[in-house]
């Protein structure tokens, strides 16, 4: 699902179900940042280490844990980028060499409208009437929880490359459907802050691609190098 969002230099490993969870062993190290969690959190958290221990393998790079970093990032082997997500019946991660992407973000939800009042905390005016047009021409498809999950995906690509926190307010998201009976479709986040400078380049906005499949909706952005 999370592949097909992400260009091919991009490595994904998904589960669906949480199949894996429960054979999943995390590092003495991981061990220790989850010793007083409650089951639900051990199984997401040693599920979504699977699938990026697997990204490794896939890579060509030996597995090895994957700790947390400033505000939660995951910290990744040197010369890898990547990004990780989890909901109810599944988690994924994405991975790539640094050389190829200079970061990624993906994020996934169910395909269910969000809380009452999340979406005011979430959307710009201008976003929300966007939302209110793609609505009434798509009704199938929550956008409010795509916007969520995109504004998610923006701040997952941020992060390493600012270590900067981003509100919701600060990247105005417009967003695409392409033609055709599966919802899906791209994205664009205009940064309402100075963006990271990549190289050479200032980067004032990420692209991105979303889909709505197997009652879930993914996004995910790339920032390519230099």
């Amino acid at each position: 699902m999370i592949e097909e969002l992400l260009p091919d230099t991009a490595v994904v490993v998904e589960s669906h179900g949480g199949e894996d969870a429960d054979e999943a062993r995390l590092y003495p190290e991981e061990e220790a940042l989850v010793a007083r969690a409650v089951a639900k959190r051990r199984r997401e958290f040693a599920g979504v280490r699977s699938c990026a221990r697997r990204a490794m393998e896939k890579l060509g790079v030996p597995p090895q844990p994957v700790l947390v970093g400033e505000r939660g990032a995951p910290r990744w082997p040197d010369g890898v980028v990547g990004s990780m997500t989890h909901c109810a019946g599944f988690c994924g991660a994405a991975l790539a060499r640094a050389g190829d992407l200079a970061s990624v973000g993906i994020d996934a939800e169910p395909a269910g409208p969000l809380p009452q009042g999340v979406l005011t905390a979430v959307a710009l005016p201008a976003e929300a009437e966007r939302l209110a047009r793609l609505a009434a021409e798509r009704p199938e498809v929550h956008w409010d929880r795509l916007l969520f999950s995109a504004k998610e995906s923006v701040y997952k690509a941020w992060f390493p490359l600012t270590g900067k926190w981003l509100d919701f307010s600060e990247a105005d998201i417009e967003i695409f459907a392409d033609p055709g009976d599966r919802p899906g479709g791209t994205f664009r986040a205009a940064l309402l802050v100075p963006g990271p400078r990549v190289g050479d380049r200032r980067v004032d906005h990420f692209d991105g691609r979303w889909t709505a499949q197997g009652g879930l909706l993914a996004t995910a952005v790339s920032i390519t190098p230099a």
